[in-house]
């Protein structure tokens, strides 16, 4: 070996690992993603974690405190050019290793192509021949929830490189100070003229068009039994309705159907973008939602949830669980026996008691604290 081959041999033993993360699909998938990448940082803290997502993610990804650098995913869909440029990035990044958390040939291909030398993905379908270290999960058993797979993908990352996983982290995966929480609240108090003293329910109606939902029909009669049951207790709680791009029209019809049911409702007003959106979030005491992405950010934050879900295997209430705290998760499903997106076939009555229960719990730790 020549000295200079020595020093560039040193200079790279002596750089910290440069560990490259692929979640480039859907804004819940991507909030999945988060415990994971806390994961690799409380093991690895000096690492530099760099995340390949789409772009309509990377505005997220810039406020993920367990990511250093963002790379665009141009997409199965961008010409050969596009495609050569993002090769061209992988090479000059010259990654330790690659962890993908949802394989595809194309991403395969080009981690292999990268030359990157430790590259971890699931062993299914047949992009798996890319990677040298793969994790069998069967994840269409729906055995665990999506985020705890993902835990798993990343600790074999780590025992790949010869380190000792930490203790799991804990929610939240995306903490946010107090500060920046109290003044969301503070800025959406003045804007739709609501009490903070007040507990918040948050509620989005859509379904980014990839998850099975309630309808607003059945949306609107869950928020009047949760109205009642909390009056009875002496709490009003304001409805604050949000809207995904396109669904905007819907919510202002549901908060109509609302208000015409004596429910004090609001619709948030449009957000500067899906990070302002995100972070408008951080203000619900609780949120009310389909197996969205929107819910997953509420999840990450840590704020209590309610979701409801299909009972289809693939889908299920615990495979696309909340990462939020146990304490602070509710799921909804169609009961045993009825079709598995026979969403109509949950009870709402026995939802709202949940619900309302969830809310008085919170509202009471939050007095005496």
């Amino acid at each position: 070996m020549t000295s200079s081959s020595r020093v560039a041999a040193r200079h790279a033993a002596n750089r910290p690992p440069h560990i490259l993360v692929v979640r480039n699909d859907k804004l819940g998938d991507f909030m999945l993603a988060w415990p994971a990448l806390a994961c690799l940082k409380a093991a690895a803290p000096q690492a530099r974690i760099s995340v390949l997502v789409p772009a309509y993610t990377a505005p997220l990804a810039e406020l993920c405190p367990w990511i250093d650098a963002i790379i665009v995913d141009p997409g199965d869909g961008a010409g050969k050019q596009a495609q050569r440029e993002l090769l061209a990035r992988l090479r000059s990044e010259r990654f330790c290793a690659m962890l993908t958390l949802y394989s595809t040939p194309r991403i395969g291909w080009l981690g292999w192509r990268a030359g990157i030398p430790c590259r971890v993905a699931p062993a299914t379908k047949w992009a798996q021949l890319f990677y040298n270290h793969r994790v069998v999960q069967r994840r269409s058993r729906s055995d665990k929830p999506e985020y705890l797979y993902n835990v798993e993908l990343a600790e074999a990352l780590l025992a790949a490189q010869g380190r000792q996983p930490q203790a799991r982290p804990s929610p939240p995966y995306w903490p946010l100070s107090p500060d920046t929480v109290a003044a969301q609240r503070d800025s959406m108090a003045e804007t739709l003229e609501l009490d903070p003293s007040r507990p918040w329910l948050f509620l989005h109606a859509g379904s980014g068009g990839s998850a099975v939902n309630l309808s607003a029909s059945q949306y609107a009669e869950l928020a009047t039994a949760i109205d009642s049951r909390l009056g009875a207790d002496g709490i009003r709680a304001p409805w604050v309705l949000t809207a995904g791009p396109g669904e905007e029209s819907a919510a202002h019809e549901l908060c109509e159907m609302l208000r015409s049911r004596q429910l004090q409702a609001e619709v948030l007003p449009p957000r500067k973008g899906l990070a302002d959106f995100a972070l408008a979030l951080s203000a619900a005491d609780l949120f009310v939602a389909g197996s969205t992405g929107p819910l997953h950010i509420a999840g990450c934050l840590n704020r209590p949830t309610a979701g409801f879900y299909p009972a289809r295997r693939s889908a299920t209430a615990l495979r696309w669980q909340t990462c939020n705290d146990e304490s602070r998760r509710l799921a909804f499903s169609p009961p045993e026996g009825a079709g598995e997106s026979e969403m109509s076939a949950i009870d709402l009555e026995a939802a709202a008691a949940a619900i309302s229960a969830l809310v008085y719990r919170r509202a009471a730790e939050t007095s005496a604290s």
